[in-house]
């Protein structure tokens, strides 16, 4: 089984699987639905200021997100006598985090939705339900070429 040639080769080699434990996780859902692909993502703490969700290469869709561990800074300038010993939810850490997910060929990339609720980054793919021309192409065979 060839998994180069596979869709979720990104998902599964994600380097943010690896990178899991040096800030937020991003843990992921992917559901699938008849009329699109929605990504559930934990982002607890992060604004939608701090996220970012693009399209790239055509069909790879990148969320990011940056700035979270101001509790730091905010505590620090409030008080310089404060002393931080653990900073396990990401208030003492950059705690940025990037994903990367190959998008199926049958989807609307441009009809692309998010949104952050009570720490969750939904994103919507809407599928395309257009038929594809197919991608065999006859080529004419000459004697010479």
């Amino acid at each position: 089984m060839a998994i180069f040639g596979d869709p979720f080769r990104r998902f599964l080699l994600s380097p943010t699987i690896y990178r899991s434990f040096s800030g937020s996780p991003a843990l992921l859902d992917w559901i699938e639905s008849p009329n699109s692909h929605i990504f559930k993502i934990n982002v607890p703490g992060y604004s939608k200021e701090d996220i970012k969700v693009q399209v790239e290469d055509g069909n790879v869709l990148v969320v990011k997100a940056e700035g979270h561990g101001g509790k730091k800074d905010e505590f620090h300038g409030k008080d310089k006598d404060v002393v931080w010993h653990v900073a396990e939810r990401g208030g003492g850490r950059g705690g940025d985090f990037s994903r990367e997910i190959e998008l199926p060929e049958d989807v609307k990339v441009d009809q692309i939705k998010a949104q952050v609720e009570n720490g969750v980054l939904t994103i919507v793919v809407p599928k395309d339900a257009t038929p594809k021309t197919s991608k065999v192409r006859n080529i004419n065979i000459t004697s010479k070429l």
